[in-house]
């Protein structure tokens, strides 16, 4: 079940290096709010399954649900509730505010790993 692959954890490190550039220098009203969002589902998916040795659906699948949870617990306000809301980092990892468009995003990212990654989505495991 475990295993390194190196081409998902390459794709990985790629977009986590393109995820903190956003963060740290982007302040517009489109790439920051929307593709970022898009491209963290991307970024969980092949970092799990750099890792994993499962049907990549799986993944795919679990990395939406993982994604809207933890964006229902910003609406929740989780931070504060685990004592966390002057921890920058986790605000960064986290989010601090619950918003509808970041769930649209994160199921477009998850759209798009169809497109990118079909054939490995619709493989079959064991």
């Amino acid at each position: 079940m475990l295993r390194f692959d190196k081409k998902s954890f390459f794709i990985a490190s790629i977009i986590f290096i393109i995820e903190v550039i956003i963060a740290l220098y982007v302040r517009d009203k489109i790439i920051r709010p929307f593709v970022g969002d898009i491209l963290v589902v991307i970024f969980i998916y092949y970092f799990i399954k750099a890792f994993i040795n499962i049907k990549p659906l799986y993944i795919a699948i679990f990395t939406l649900i993982f994604s809207f949870v933890v964006e229902i617990l910003q609406y929740f306000n989780f931070i504060i509730l685990i004592g966390l809301e002057h921890n920058k980092a986790a605000k960064i990892i986290f989010g601090t505010s619950f918003s509808w468009i970041d769930l649209l995003c994160y199921f477009i990212g998850f759209i798009i790993l169809f497109f990118i990654d079909k054939k490995e989505l619709t493989k079959t495991y064991k």
